[in-house]
């Protein structure tokens, strides 16, 4: 059955659990992309007090409840203004950017150093990062950084939390779009070998939930925590179910080796996402991504993820409450 989408961007918003010491001036950094956008609008609904770190505020020119600050985690600019008086901070920054594709992994660690350094010299302990699931095997250059930048945060602020994620299903998802769009256009679907390695994605609203919820989250300090549905699918069958809540036949076409140097190119073309982004979400299929303690979110956060297909039918249906999908 369909779950109703009372709104393109519907977070089954409710009231975070609070706790002694959790109010204030809470930061977003990266509140522009994708998940510091969903997360934004959760927190303006709770009225709490936000304030964004931008370099460009006409992004967010809309939302009056937000204090903005403009400035550049990867110059410095505005870092220290942002930070002064804030009592919490989510860190949703990341570099896969045209431009950075060949130095991101350097960028993203200088950005976490500076961040730990205006962050103690202001007072502030603790923050929330968003990165991947630690890989079964090779680790891509995408997921390595995202790791390094994991140790960073949680050595220099060591009360803070990593929420570990694999393909987060949302409408704006780059990762989900990019599925979507090739189901779309591609009646016949080139499986290279990374179609069987194992993977379990997380429905946005989940991810959000836990991000919103850890300020006033205690056990969630100092650790790294997966998120993830209960359901542990192949990337191929990934693909496929999402053919299938589409309502198109598509026919696998299993190939030898993964063809990322020359596949990301044309999946760019197909899916209008930039190569920048494409390349590193490839490679990043060659290896398992799967959670190691299923238990740790229900148990810190008291909530339990949505099953996958779930989490797939309502992303569709937010999708095209905002555009036409030409699939369906």
């Amino acid at each position: 059955m369909q779950e109703r989408c009372v709104h393109p961007c519907n977070l089954r918003i409710g009231r975070a659990r609070t706790s002694p010491g959790c109010r204030g001036v809470e930061l977003v950094i990266g509140a522009t992309g994708y998940v510091g956008g969903r997360l934004l609008e959760r927190l303006i609904a709770e009225g709490r007090e936000v304030r964004a770190l931008v370099r460009d505020p006409a992004a967010l020119e809309t939302q009056a409840a937000v204090e903005v600050v403009r400035g550049d985690l990867a110059s410095g600019e505005g870092l220290e203004e942002a930070v002064r008086g804030v009592s919490f901070a989510y860190y949703l920054a990341h570099s896969m950017e045209p431009g950075r594709e060949r130095d991101f992994e350097r960028v993203e660690r200088d950005c976490a150093r500076r961040f730990v350094a205006v962050a103690r010299a202001a007072g502030l302990e603790r923050c929330v990062y968003l990165g991947g699931i630690a890989p079964r095997g090779r680790r891509s250059r995408h997921l390595a950084s995202r790791l390094a930048v994991e140790r960073i945060l949680l050595r220099g602020l060591p009360r803070s939390t990593a929420l570990r994620a694999s393909i987060i299903v949302g409408a704006r998802s780059p990762s989900f779009r990019v599925i979507v769009r090739l189901v779309e256009r591609l009646p016949v679907l080139p499986l290279p070998a990374w179609r069987d390695r194992r993977t379990a994605p997380v429905d946005e609203r989940d991810i959000i939930e836990c991000l919103a919820r850890t300020p006033a989250t205690r056990c969630a300090e100092g650790r790294s925590i997966d998120v993830a549905s209960p359901d542990e699918v192949t990337f191929g069958e990934l693909v496929l179910r999402v053919a299938e809540h589409l309502g198109v036949p598509r026919l696998p076409l299993p190939l030898p080796g993964h063809h990322t140097p020359i596949s990301a190119p044309i999946v760019s073309r197909l899916t209008g996402l930039p190569v920048a982004l494409v390349r590193p979400l490839m490679e990043s299929l060659e290896s398992d991504i799967v959670p190691r303690d299923r238990r740790a979110v229900t148990e810190i956060y008291g909530i339990r993820t949505r099953p996958l297909d779930r989490a797939i039918e309502h992303a569709l249906a937010c999708w095209e409450a905002e555009e036409p999908l030409a699939a369906r």
